[in-house]
């Protein structure tokens, strides 16, 4: 059973892990290293909570899972393995299956909406030189949004080129292709996919939205090194005002409408997200070298402790 306490104890570090991200706003100024933390903590989640039943129904065999795993393949069975122990070994391959299928399903449902979107756009999007290398649509709504995939598209609306100006404008369309650029929607895709698998944990959805506000700041950073900060935060401020937002399935946007339903791979924006988008590009800071190299050797330790345990 020492494994499966191992492994136990590794679903809370990440759990504590997860909460002391979720609370820090040193992140805000770091993005890209939170972004890295995040996808590190969720895969040795993932790993932990496979590993915990497994290693509970395999605890007969005084050894480790891997080797253990392929004692049990070869038709070896040890004194005091059981049904109860098989069925937590089932347990754990189970769990697997759902997080895997899970992440399958929402990649295949976020494909599909991307697919029906861009035949919908073949119809009705035009070119227009006010938004080089976007396409626009005749709504009168304020959208802006990344359609992402193989051959990326960004679109805005033409409700969009009447709130903005040139300069907000050319700094939309630069943080609408850092999504693109980055793959920012492989990004969210795993935590989305756990907010399907675990739709009772709150602090799962918040690590969620915690993820979607970060790559929202990775995108403003890009745009923020090719137009000045008061660009984009003044077209933030002017999309909150607007009346209503849209961002469709599928689709990374600058922000999405209130009313707007969540799904699959769409990024869902609260306007305290946008407040807080706003005061970061107004307000200078300085990348927190020590607190981004502690956490990212927390988060690394975390996925090494898990693999170890699957393979020592």
């Amino acid at each position: 059973m020492v494994y499966a306490v191992h492994f136990a104890v590794a679903v809370l570090a990440c759990y504590l892990t997860a909460q002391v991200l979720t609370r820090s706003t040193w992140t805000y100024d770091s993005p890209r290293v939170a972004i890295v933390c995040w996808q590190a903590v969720g895969l040795a989640l993932g790993l932990a909570a496979i590993g915990l039943p497994l290693a509970a129904g395999l605890a007969p065999y005084d050894d480790g899972v891997g080797d253990a795993l392929v004692r049990l393949a070869s038709g070896e069975l040890v004194p005091g393995f059981g049904l109860a122990h098989a069925a937590l070994v089932a347990g754990g391959f189970g769990v697997g299956g759902v997080l895997v299928g899970t992440t399958v399903i929402c990649g295949l449902r976020a494909l599909s909406a991307q697919r029906r979107h861009r035949d919908l756009l073949t119809l009705v999007a035009r070119d227009d030189p006010a938004a080089p290398g976007a396409l626009v649509l005749d709504h009168p709504s304020a959208a802006a949004y990344c359609l992402p995939g193989v051959r990326p598209t960004v679109v805005v609306s033409a409700g969009t080129l009447s709130l903005l100006d040139r300069a907000q404008l050319a700094a939309v369309l630069t943080h609408e292709r850092a999504h693109a650029d980055e793959r920012h929607d492989l990004v969210l895709l795993p935590f989305t996919a756990l907010c399907r698998a675990l739709p009772w944990a709150a602090w799962v959805r918040a690590a969620r939205d915690t993820v979607a506000l970060l790559v929202e700041m990775r995108a403003d950073d890009r745009a923020r090194r090719h137009h000045m900060d008061d660009a984009l935060a003044a077209a933030l401020l002017r999309f909150a005002a607007a009346p209503s937002r849209v961002t469709p399935a599928g689709a990374l946007g600058i922000a999405e409408s209130r009313a707007a339903r969540p799904l699959p791979i769409t990024l869902s924006i609260a306007d305290s997200h946008l407040d807080a988008r706003v005061r970061r590009l107004r307000t200078a800071g300085r990348p927190p070298r020590v607190r981004g190299a502690i956490a990212l050797g927390v988060t690394a330790t975390l996925v090494a402790t898990t693999v170890a345990l699957f393979v020592g």
